[in-house]
């Protein structure tokens, strides 16, 4: 009898009973709000982190032109720190220097808080486990660093989190060189020196534990938060789908579970669970959609991924602004508010305030360092003035 309760578990466990209609996107005016209000951030701070390390607090804008690609500006450098005059400003040296760029006071000023949030024990303790539970997500507890770089931001991690925070804790990490599985060449990754027990419990099993008083049992059917934008209806099929996927048992992200065939209901609920986990590490709770799919080839999901974020549109939403598409987990949001209170994202929404101070009124020459006025404003002011020039 055992035998056969058992045989019949593993069949359910390859079977897809996923059905073939269309799950519809739909945007979400408050989680594109959410994503719309820190557009350039990652730019400013990206090039800001730059110039700071320099040991004069400046470098040449010839210089910073050169770094275009690799922060994803979609203007010249030069134009970009015009876009910005509370944030950077350009000055000569001497006559006979070029061009150089530094902060503005105010920026000066935010960017030392954040240095100070990111200096406090347990703030790095914090940061510590977050970044050891990412590491986790893979199984083989590494990942080469271009990997790591592309969710820095997103993690919270100091902009010299190799030199700043990782070998202040050799316990925990190493830089080692690995075979990039993807390219097959030799490179840098980072790996855990060892696991702890106390670790590897996801967010998922830890609300429950929380709720149940106890450490969760393997096999327990957790179920996920699903939140839709107003108006918004699933299929009637994909509905009935979605409530009998939810009833499947829950597979730890920290577990393996690649032995389940890559195409059943209970391998996309594991999916589900990595993805989930992922975003609750993150201090927004949100990524580009790249990085998702980048680290899902690491981690050897494939497309499976892609798959489980088009299906579960009440967990994740995929955003499309600010020239790029990003997952959001729905869950972690109040409207465009995040829930969780994170001192890193009080910093960048101070950032945010201070972008959106620039170019109000007033438009530095980043070239030149003279102030214009902003032709479209004086006819805006002739308007109000005279409403009879204006018809």
């Amino acid at each position: 009898m055992a035998a056969a309760t058992t045989k019949l578990a593993r069949a359910l466990q390859q079977r897809r009973t996923f059905v073939n209609a269309r799950v519809k996107w739909v945007s979400d005016y408050y989680l594109d709000e959410a994503v719309q209000r820190e557009k350039n951030l990652k730019q400013v701070i990206s090039l800001k982190d730059r110039i700071v390390s320099s040991p004069s607090k400046s470098l040449p804008l010839s210089s910073l032109s050169l770094l275009k690609p690799l922060v994803n500006l979609h203007i010249t450098a030069a134009a970009f720190f015009q876009k910005y005059p509370s944030v950077f400003t350009t000055f000569q040296p001497s006559p006979s220097h070029p061009l150089h760029v530094r902060l503005t006071p105010q920026a000066l000023t935010l960017h030392q808080e954040e240095e100070t949030i990111h200096l406090l024990p347990p703030h790095r303790n914090v940061t510590v486990q977050r970044l050891t539970k990412f590491l986790m997500l893979t199984g083989a507890g590494s990942l080469p660093l271009n990997v790591v770089d592309r969710f820095r931001f997103d993690l919270g991690l100091p902009h010299d989190y190799i030199t700043s925070l990782i070998s202040d804790y050799p316990d925990y990490f190493e830089v080692i060189e690995i075979k990039d599985r993807l390219t097959g060449e030799m490179t840098l990754a980072l790996t855990i020196s060892s696991r702890r027990s106390n670790l590897p419990v996801s967010e998922m099993e830890r609300r429950e534990a929380t709720i149940d008083g106890f450490r969760v049992k393997k096999g327990l059917r957790i179920r996920y938060s699903m939140n839709f934008p107003k108006g918004y209806e699933l299929d009637k099929r994909v509905k009935n789908w979605v409530e009998q996927w939810q009833n499947l048992p829950y597979i730890s992200p920290y577990e393996n579970a690649f032995h389940l065939g890559s195409y059943s209901d209970q391998a996309e609920k594991w999916a589900v669970a990595v993805l989930h986990e992922l975003l609750c590490l993150l201090v927004s709770k949100k990524t580009e959609t790249d990085n998702v799919l980048c680290l899902g080839e690491y981690l050897g999901f494939g497309m499976r991924f892609k798959k489980a974020l088009v299906h579960h549109p009440g967990i994740f939403y995929m955003s499309h602004k600010i020239r790029t598409q990003t997952v959001v987990l729905r869950e972690a949001y109040h409207k465009v508010f995040l829930l969780e209170k994170h001192p890193l994202m009080g910093m960048r929404h101070q950032y945010i305030y201070l972008m959106s101070k620039s170019g109000r009124g007033l438009k530095r020459d980043s070239v030149h360092g003279i102030e214009r006025s902003n032709p479209k404003k004086r006819v805006f002011k002739a308007c109000e003035n005279d409403k009879s020039k204006c018809t």
